[in-house]
């Protein structure tokens, strides 16, 4: 068997453990930058992919398009379809309507949401069932089941309860949120756009019914980064594709440079090969290795391991006598 064969072989038996690691670890700035950048478009084009699905079923509608993103960005993964289905029963041109009523944006959040049947009343969530009961009739919505929720093991800080007070609190503030994203050029703006505090009653309240210490429940820098990553910076791609403008796509990726790097198991058992994750461009870029291609077996396709079979490949044609 030839050695860049056996070097597959092994790469392909080691993906899980990212075999690749110490190799990539050792190459120098210009070659990890090369192999990060394709990386980040590979994984670019792929979100940009979904981005058009949901403009397609928008009918090219930008705004709704990036309020289903929102939507599908705002809680963790596990609830992605609940999120999207929520935010397709209650459109945005709704919210838009009734944007200077917060109450009336909570309530139909809310009671189409279905999450109302697991707590008990009182006086707020009476009145949100009470708008809601009027909200759907005018607009046409059909509540979704409690159960179409998973709630388990969700922490509080992030369960779907407090992610829609703080989208409905973030859809009344401003009615121009697609032109601000297209406009966030680094972290600060990002925070300041989306570190959104849910409305008073949360504040001691995290869930409906039951009362707790007071503390504001506000979207921390955490999650903030996560959307300008997965939201912000995707959007601005897609939208840049979609309108060929050139220095929107390159404000994409300088904001990928500028936010933080997610902090995951995948980034930290890239970072114990000794692989340098200095911003988001760089953990997008190893989060698209780890999933797309070494957790697919995927060696021979992958900007790392078609490197390292050309060099194993360049040093067996030198030994190789003519």
């Amino acid at each position: 068997m030839a050695a860049a064969e056996q070097i597959l072989e092994r790469l392909r038996d080691n993906a899980a453990s990212y075999a690749c690691g110490d190799f990539l670890a050792a190459l120098d700035d210009l070659q990890r930058s090369e192999i990060f950048t394709a990386l980040i478009f590979d994984r670019l084009k792929r979100k940009m992919e979904m981005v058009d699905r949901l403009r397609i079923e928008t009918k090219d509608n930008w705004n709704q398009t990036f309020y289903l993103l929102y939507f599908r960005t705002l809680g963790d993964r596990l609830n992605q379809q609940a999120y999207l289905e929520l935010a397709r029963r209650v459109p945005y041109k709704a919210v838009l309507r009734e944007r200077l009523a917060p109450l009336a944006v909570e309530a139909m959040l809310f009671g189409a949401s279905g999450l109302l049947e697991l707590y008990d009343d009182d006086r707020h969530t009476l009145t949100l069932r009470d708008r809601f009961a009027h909200l759907s009739v005018k607009y046409g919505i059909r509540p979704m089941n409690a159960s179409d929720w998973v709630l388990a093991e969700i922490r509080p800080a992030n369960h779907p309860v407090l992610r829609l007070a703080q989208a409905a609190e973030f859809f009344t503030r401003d009615e121009f949120v697609m032109g601000r994203t297209m406009g966030c050029r680094d972290e600060e703006m990002i925070r300041e756009l989306f570190c959104i505090e849910a409305s008073p009653y949360w504040r001691t309240h995290y869930v409906p019914g039951v009362a707790s210490d007071e503390m504001p429940k506000r979207i921390g820098s955490f999650k903030a980064n996560i959307i300008g990553i997965n939201l912000v910076a995707v959007l601005q791609f897609a939208y840049a594709a979609y309108t060929d403008n050139e220095a929107l796509r390159d404000n994409a990726l300088t904001l990928l440079e500028r936010l933080r790097a997610e902090d995951n198991r995948f980034i930290r058992a890239w970072r114990e090969h000794g692989v340098r994750v200095r911003n988001a461009f760089d953990s997008q870029a190893v989060l698209q290795l780890a999933t797309e291609y070494c957790a697919k077996g995927r060696c021979a396709e992958c900007p790392v391991g078609r490197r390292i079979l050309r060099k194993a490949a360049e040093a067996e044609a030198v030994q190789t006598p003519q």
